[in-house]
């Protein structure tokens, strides 16, 4: 085999079942005993960054030094100076504010789910055959990843590919319609992202990146700055956010308590519109 840039590591942490790695990698080190040898045969993803390695085979010989487990910790001030801080009333209050933080942006997500629905519903008018089909193409795509990796979601297990094929091209005009009505209402108020955003975000996707297919942060900064692709891909979600924002700002808001089991339910809708 060839050595490639980035596939190479020492004393890299893995947690068995974050899915930080590329598909498969985890999966062949699940039982390794320390200071075992594992020789890991992979597929990188066909839309993996890294054009010069998208699609194809690759092998890694990992060293195990370390198996750790999971095991619960006691609660209390101890804990907390493990953790940097001073005591367990710090500890505290940092969870508040992350748990703060974590329904704050659900609250948020689901408030953004229900103003799409509504645009979508306000709007019917003829759309561009060819950013449907470029849309539901990528969709397509990805269905056929995951029915190769054993990722297809449940309820779409036992569907034919044909009506699989009319639920996702209906789900690629929602989200053709919501662009174009989204890209108006940024253009009549001119929404822009600066460069400096742009950066921001392309920072931290490096940095997911990274983590997740084992490349230097540099390395990953690198390959979507020279990609104007990834930027695009980039770019239209915070454009998105913006122009979101922008209509929440000039709507009128009312606040509904809910628990945290209808908060943290699940839609239907897959990940974009």
């Amino acid at each position: 085999g060839v050595e490639f840039d980035g596939g190479k590591a020492e004393g890299a942490e893995l947690i068995i079942g974050s899915g930080q790695f590329i598909p498969g990698f985890e999966e062949q080190l699940t039982g390794a005993k320390p200071g075992s040898d594992v020789t890991v045969n992979v597929k990188f993803p066909d839309d993996y960054q890294a054009a010069n390695l998208a699609g194809k085979d690759a092998v890694f010989a990992v060293k195990v030094h370390e198996v750790r487990a999971p095991k619960d910790s006691e609660v209390n001030d101890e804990l907390a100076t493990r953790l940097g801080l001073s005591d367990l009333a710090a500890l505290r209050e940092i969870l508040a504010k992350n748990l703060a933080d974590q329904y704050g942006r659900a609250s948020r997500f689901k408030l953004k789910r229900a103003l799409l629905d509504e645009l979508d519903k306000g709007h019917d008018f003829p759309l561009p055959a060819g950013m449907v089909q470029a849309e539901f193409d990528g969709i397509w795509q990805q269905v056929e990843a995951d029915k190769t990796g054993g990722n297809l979601p449940e309820e779409d297990a036992g569907k034919s590919d044909d009506d699989l094929k009319v639920e996702y091209r209906k789900i690629a005009e929602r989200r053709v319609r919501l662009g174009l009505v989204l890209a108006e209402i940024g253009r009549v108020n001119n929404v822009t992202i600066s460069d400096q955003e742009l950066q921001t975000a392309i920072q931290r996707e490096a940095m997911a990146m990274s983590q997740q297919y084992g490349l230097q942060p540099q390395q990953a900064f690198d390959l979507l700055r020279q990609n104007p692709q990834a930027q695009a891909q980039i770019r239209a979600p915070l454009y998105e956010d913006k122009v979101v924002e922008l209509i929440f700002d000039k709507a009128t808001i009312k606040d509904k308590t809910v628990t945290k089991a209808e908060l943290e339910a699940e839609d239907d809708m897959p990940e974009g519109y």
